[in-house]
Formats: C-alpha cells, structure tokens, sequence
C-alpha cells in the first residue's frame, strides 16, 4: 500500500496538497507544528500518484509507493 509522509515542521498548513489530492484523502490534523502552522495528515488509501508533493510549495511531502508484483506465472513456459 502506498503512503505519504509530511515533513510536519516544513509544512505551512497552505492545504494546496488537500485541493491536489484526487483520491480527497488529506485533511487537517488539528495539530500544529513549531511554526504555528495546522499539518496535514493522510485519511483514506493512498494511491501514489504523488500529485500532492509535486503541488507543495515547500516539498514537506513525501510519497513511498507500494511494490507491484507481476504475475510471472505461464511467462516463459516452452
């Protein structure tokens, strides 16, 4: 399963990673950093499309896709 990681203290709660987000599975937390800032955080199944790091201003997001396994099964075979 893929998952995103925010880099809490380099986010500015600007949300653009909310509006970004096609699967709408980023929200506000109701936590602050040290900044002041309100952080996002992730609620739902992450696709790993990566359209929310590519939107931060700041790169306080980062994305880890999960690993497809092919099916190698009948490749092959003689």
């Amino acid at each position: 399963m893929s998952r995103i990681v925010f880099l809490e203290e380099r986010c500015k709660g600007c949300r653009l990673c909310v509006e970004a987000c096609p699967a709408h599975i980023l929200r506000p937390s109701g936590r602050f950093n040290h900044q002041g800032y309100e952080i996002m955080e992730m609620d739902g199944q992450c696709t790993g499309c990566a359209s929310c790091a590519v939107m931060c201003p700041d790169t306080a997001i980062r994305v880890f896709r999960s690993v497809k396994i092919r099916n190698t099964a009948g490749e092959g075979a003689a």
